[in-house]
């Protein structure tokens, strides 16, 4: 594969969260979330641009508005189409290749995200992540993937479940997409660092509380959490891409619907 000349990190970000609403614009040590996220992704040496994408529905005016505030180049598209709103804010931005990364992830570690767009630029790969076999601690998850494969995957996906999780079409289809997984040597999949709830946001807010400021990735709070394992209870239980899980349902739905 030729080098890409332009990889750009894509952030999603939306108010309407089910589970916890306006999570992206909660508060972490003096910050919004979002902005955690953004800073976190600038950092990243392998990206040549950042942009976070919203949708085009009112609640998510405050979104604008803070990458306004803040130079954060903005797109905005549809709501429930997020696979439409990625290919079209990479074409507005010109991209050669994209990086998904999502607003709840305020862990989000730089180094991994080098670490999986540097294994897609030296491999002859469409799409390249560390979620196909979970290793790392979910909230770290970072993908890639060529214009050309998201480009396909907004042509053919069809399902409710491929078009609002983006990649999902790209990963079921290796015989269409040639794509890699990253693993970590150690299998951390178990912890939770994403923010879903308000026991998950609990549990971002203690860990920055811990640093003085958020120069600190993966390697630095597994060393905190070995010293208060505590804190892993304090949002334990939950599934791993529940979201995802709650989208094949609707897809069966609507398949039993079709057919009554």
């Amino acid at each position: 594969m030729a080098k890409v000349k332009k990889i750009i990190a894509l952030i999603q970000a939306r108010m309407s969260s089910s589970r916890l609403p306006g999570k992206v614009l909660m508060d972490i040590s003096g910050k919004p979330m979002l902005l955690r996220v953004i800073e976190r992704t600038i950092r990243a040496k392998t990206i040549n641009d950042v942009a976070v994408i919203t949708s085009l529905n009112q609640d998510d005016n405050a979104i604008e508005i803070i990458c306004l505030n803040n130079k954060i180049k903005c797109f905005r598209g549809s709501l429930n189409d997020v696979l439409d709103r990625y290919y079209r804010a990479a074409v507005h931005f010109s991209a050669e290749a994209v990086v998904r990364i999502t607003a709840d992830c305020p862990l989000l570690d730089s180094g991994i995200v080098d670490l999986i767009v540097s294994t897609f630029e030296k491999g002859d790969y469409d799409y390249v992540s560390n979620t196909l076999e979970c290793t790392y601690p979910d909230g770290l998850d970072t993908e890639i993937f060529t214009m050309a494969a998201l480009e396909k995957a907004w042509f053919m996906a069809r399902l409710k479940s491929e078009r609002e999780h983006v990649t999902v079409f790209i990963y079921k289809h290796p015989e269409l997409f040639r794509v890699n997984n990253v693993k970590h040597q150690k299998d951390f999949s178990s912890l939770r660092w994403t923010v879903d709830t308000p026991s998950d946001l609990e549990f971002v807010r203690t860990v920055y509380a811990n640093f003085v400021d958020d120069y600190f990735g993966m390697e630095e709070v597994l060393r905190y959490l070995s010293i208060h394992p505590e804190l892993n209870e304090l949002n334990a239980g939950h599934q791993r891409n529940e979201g995802y899980r709650k989208s094949l349902q609707d897809d069966i739905s609507l398949r039993i619907k079709r057919i009554g």
